[in-house]
């Protein structure tokens, strides 16, 4: 086996982050250097605390940091409390928080742990990119150190909060605009994809039947997000958006990805937010990301499963 991939996870919890956290865990696959939270799912004091509840309730000894609040240029902070609820983390019924986010400003996490690295550390975006562009943008010496950026956002069809956009990229496009021109390698896991891995009810029994506290946390969680998704989009099964970029790093042959020339939409009023990912080359640009196009839902299930069987027996 190949030693452990070091990624640095930045997110915004948000019950597939906690999903995309729990799965990183404790992956033998996986050294996750520490987590770095965002605003974006629920604002960022709402977020931080949900990090640190999932790391205490899985028992994982990982560092929490408070990125930023808000986005870099707009002046408008979008949330989407109608999928997460009012915490962000609806469901779930956690002890009293006693684990402590570190005091380190988590855009300065980023760059410290970047330059400090020998170019082997991969960022695993699953919210929207203010804290990794704010940390390209602060410190430009960390971007050749950046193995690769794996993102949950985008799509080349159809958005999620507009017909154009999806929610990560939607919330900050500025940031998603300077990492995706930022020159490293982009792997983009968009709607596309994680529109596939649908959470059906026997997926939340599949996983029930697994008695531990991962197994009672994705329950919970997955309850919840069940319930609001049928509300809003119409579901049955809720897709598990970002925990397919970890399962990707877990096992790169879950998704198939087409390298295209990816831009990001920071100018119209009515596509604001669009990845417009050039599928057919038409433009003739370099290729700047290679874009998921197809899951092995089989096979990303069977990822989870075992990432939950990771914390053992009943605790």
């Amino acid at each position: 086996m190949n030693s452990k991939k070091k990624i640095i996870l930045d997110c915004d919890p948000g019950h597939d982050d906690a999903i995309a956290i729990l799965l990183a865990g404790k992956s033998p696959y996986i050294d996750l250097l520490g987590i770095s939270v965002v605003a974006g799912n629920q604002t960022l004091d709402k977020t931080v605390r949900n990090a640190l509840n999932v790391c205490q309730y899985l028992g994982l000894d990982v560092p929490v940091y408070r990125g930023c609040g808000q986005p870099m240029i707009r002046d408008k902070q979008v949330t989407a409390g109608d999928i997460h609820g009012e915490s962000g983390l609806d469901g779930p019924v956690f002890a009293p928080l006693t684990k402590k986010m570190e005091e380190k400003h988590g855009v300065q996490f980023i760059i410290d742990t970047l330059l400090a690295s020998e170019g082997d550390i991969t960022v695993v975006t699953t919210g929207p990119m203010t804290n990794l562009a704010m940390a390209m943008r602060l410190c430009p010496d960390i971007i050749p150190k950046i193995k690769e950026v794996v993102l949950m956002g985008g799509s080349y069809q159809l958005g999620n909060v507009t017909p154009a956009a999806e929610f990560n990229i939607i919330t900050d496009a500025d940031a998603a605009h300077v990492v995706f021109t930022s020159g490293r390698k982009i792997v983009m896991v968009g709607l596309d994809v994680t529109r596939n891995a649908l959470c059906y009810p026997e997926i939340v029994a599949r996983m029930g039947k697994i008695e531990n506290a991962a197994g009672r946390l994705f329950v919970d969680l997955m309850t919840f997000f069940n319930k609001t998704q049928k509300e809003v989009f119409g579901w049955e099964g809720g897709p598990l958006h970002d925990p397919v970029t970890i399962a990707y790093l877990i096992d790169t042959s879950v998704l198939t990805l087409k390298e295209m020339y990816t831009e990001i939409d920071i100018r119209s009023v009515q596509s604001y937010g669009r990845t417009n990912c050039d599928f057919f080359h038409y433009s003739g640009q370099e290729p700047n990301s290679f874009v998921a196009v197809d899951i092995d839902t089989e096979k990303f299930w069977n990822i989870v499963e075992d990432g939950i069987r990771g914390y053992g027996k009943v605790q």
